[in-house]
């Protein structure tokens, strides 16, 4: 009797609305699955169309384009004698689903709609799509008339169902489903299911990997049995990142698995293994149970064959995670690639002042440029012919990454006459380090002539505040600065390589952190603006170690001095030659604090007196509670003033569960009453009631 399965799962790098390429990649997935002997392949969510096709949803052209997506499947010969599990969205008595199609041999098996969606972070499935609201229920499904004339079916079945082999019995359940509570896999490994399959499109954040890998040695520790996890991979259009780690897990151990970050579109995992052992683990474990059962859909055919008993089986693999600073310097470096390559661009262009946020930015572009040269040395062809058409030569082949980087990117160091020579070279130092094509620019003339056409219109001169100037002529002299700096970043970026008699364009980069973000510290539409900002999404604490380990990884020493500067906007005038300006002191916080407050604020979900509340104990061995007061104060009236920035910030990897993006992620008003009048008052209140407490226990102690 046969009783080892060879399966197969993938991490596809997926593109919104392409249905030529999104085809091509899952084609290639089958082949590659059929060559390592699997009878079943599992696929990303909604793989067919993009996870990211937002409100294209909507729109009928998608579904039609996913069935005829779906058609050429079922023709392809490669799609024969083997189980295809693909997602698409599917419209079912005028309600739109998000669904795993599961066919074999021109024949459609079942449509499994998703039953638990996702609607929290990035997430907004409830704008789109319904749930299936009757767990174990099927029903028909009236194929379209181009399905039907390749099935040769009218109906097909629709619903919480699973698919019964000759061998075997498999469930769904698509990314949330997992994560939820009630995750589909419990119940269905009590009905005797023996292999579990997720589909997901589950994006990156710090720190997140482990979570996943958990749930997934989880859900078959309890009970036993198989899991697959698939997942979408890349940059699909939009601020989020998806970053693969297909894994296969038996009884709690995980047996097979892909990279986190990779530069290859199509990366298929399988494994083989052995049905016995599921039914051996689940031997003193599951017990009948009295559910309504699921409805089997009974398949003539086999996930195993009879002569297996050679066949060897995957054995448990050990899965290091990588640090934060790793993943910093590989994801953003990947959602950098693609986005490059699909945008049609020549190369990036980069503002670089000699700081820790833009050097960060730097040091992701070499991160790509690393990983670039080192997917054409492994063979990876499709990076091959990517990187020879931004750069326009069909011949060339990247090889060393500060040559490459010295092609795609171009870094400039913007002085104004408020710049130090230390910030200079320390821009200077690491642009020769990582081989960027680094240009000084000078822009007093530019700010003076700004100026003039103010003065003669008015009559008047605004001065800094250490020249006798108000702070709103001091504030308005740093905003024009930082806003010439993004013309120029702009203009460099459209005429820089037609200067140079090359063809194509240059992505502006931004290089404001998440902290900057949560209270406003820049310039609306300054050198911040960008096309695209990799860090946008990435505490400043984080950065910083993130540039610690570039110092070790890539030997990048330039930035030692930039780590020991004291980070400054250096858009004041200078004393004695020297910086006066930091950021720590414009905010009125350290960059530390930000990032307690901003968790605070959005994972723990607080206002200003439940934030109060909880830190006058974490910080009790720092701040008197009026001081803990004065700062949340402080943080919240510049989190309301300055939330219209936010409207306007440029698109940014998504990377931290704090972030304060106004795309999808953290959605807040963005005009606010900023005296917070009920709110303070409260936090008043406990000022006082503390201090009153306080008073009470020293008189008691006194006596």
């Amino acid at each position: 009797m046969g009783r080892k399965v060879t399966l197969a799962t993938c991490s596809l790098n997926q593109w919104a609305l392409d249905f030529e390429g999104n085809l091509t990649r899952i084609l290639k997935s089958i082949e590659i699955a059929k060559q390592k002997g699997a009878k079943y392949r599992l696929g990303p969510e909604l793989e067919i169309c993009g996870y990211g096709c937002a409100d294209h949803f909507y729109e009928s052209d998608t579904l039609l384009h996913c069935f005829q997506v779906l058609k050429s499947l079922l023709e392809s010969p490669l799609t024969q004698d083997i189980i295809c599990d693909v997602g698409m969205p599917v419209m079912h008595h005028n309600v739109r689903y998000n669904c795993r199609v599961i066919f074999l041999n021109k024949k459609i098996l079942l449509i499994r709609p998703k039953m638990l969606l996702a609607n929290y972070g990035n997430n907004r499935e409830f704008r789109w799509f319904s749930p299936w609201s009757r767990p174990r229920h099927v029903e028909e499904y009236f194929l379209p008339r181009m399905i039907q004339d390749v099935t040769g079916q009218t109906t097909v079945p629709f619903g919480d169902g699973v698919l019964s082999t000759k061998d075997t019995c498999l469930g769904s359940e698509i990314c949330a489903e997992l994560w939820n509570p009630r995750s589909p896999h419990v119940d269905m490994g009590l009905d005797g299911i023996e292999i579990f399959t997720n589909s997901s499109a589950s994006y990156h954040e710090l720190r997140k990997a482990d979570h996943r890998v958990n749930l997934v040695k989880s859900a078959t520790t309890k009970s036993g049995g198989i899991y697959l996890f698939a997942n979408q991979k890349g940059c699909d259009g939009d601020r989020l990142y998806y970053d693969g780690c297909a894994m296969i897990a038996i009884n709690g151990d995980i047996v097979a698995r892909g990279a986190q970050f990779s530069l290859k579109d199509v990366e298929v995992v399988s494994a083989t293994l052995d049905l016995e052992d599921v039914r051996s683990y689940r031997g003193e474990r599951c017990h009948p149970h009295m559910h309504k059962p699921y409805q089997r859909i009974k398949t003539d055919f086999s996930l195993s064959d009879c002569d297996d008993r050679c066949l060897p089986t995957h054995q448990p693999v050990e899965w290091i995670f990588h640090t934060p600073e790793e993943e910093i310097s590989l994801g953003p470096a990947c959602w950098l690639w693609d986005y490059l390559r699909r945008s049609g661009q020549a190369g990036f262009l980069l503002p670089l002042s000699g700081g820790v946020d833009s050097s960060s930015t730097a040091c992701i572009v070499y991160s790509m440029c690393v990983q670039i040269c080192r997917a054409v040395k492994d063979g990876n062809s499709q990076v091959l012919e990517d990187v020879q058409r931004v750069v326009s030569d069909s011949s060339y082949r990247p090889e060393d990454p500060r040559e490459l980087c010295g092609r795609l990117f171009t870094t400039c160091y913007m002085a104004s006459e408020n710049s130090s020579v230390d910030t200079r070279n320390r821009a200077k130092d690491l642009a020769a380090q990582i081989g960027s094509n680094h240009l000084n620019i000078n822009i007093d003339m530019a700010v003076k002539g700004m100026l003039g056409i103010f003065s003669m219109v008015t009559g008047k001169w605004p001065q800094f505040r250490a020249n006798g100037g108000s702070a709103r002529e001091n504030l308005a002299l740093q905003n024009v600065q930082a806003r010439i700096r993004m013309i120029l970043a702009y203009l460099f970026a459209q005429l820089c390589l037609w200067a140079q008699g090359k063809p194509g364009g240059l992505l502006v980069l931004g290089s404001a952190n998440v902290d900057e973000s949560l209270t406003g510290y820049f310039t609306k539409y300054d050198c911040s603006s960008a096309d695209i900002n990799p860090i946008g999404g990435v505490s400043k604490m984080d950065l910083k170690c993130f540039l610690q380990y570039c110092v070790k990884r890539f030997q990048l020493t330039a930035l030692i001095s930039i780590l020991d500067a004291p980070p400054t906007a250096e858009l004041e005038p200078l004393t004695d030659g020297k910086i006066v300006q930091t950021d720590e002191a414009d905010m009125g916080m350290t960059y530390s604090e930000l990032s307690v407050i901003g968790r605070l604020r959005k994972i723990s979900k607080c206002g200003p007196y439940s934030m109060f509340c909880k830190l006058i104990h974490s910080w009790k061995e720092t701040f008197s509670p009026s001081q803990v007061a004065t700062k949340v104060k402080h943080f919240f009236r510049m989190y309301s003033i300055n939330r219209h920035k936010m409207t306007t910030v440029t698109p940014s990897y998504h990377a931290e569960n704090y972030s304060p993006d106004d795309n999808r992620f953290d959605l807040r008003p963005f005009l606010y009453n900023t005296q917070w009048a009920w709110q303070f008052r409260c936090i008043d209140n406990e000022v006082s009631r503390s201090t009153e407490q306080c008073d009470f226990i020293r008189i008691m102690l006194f006596i």
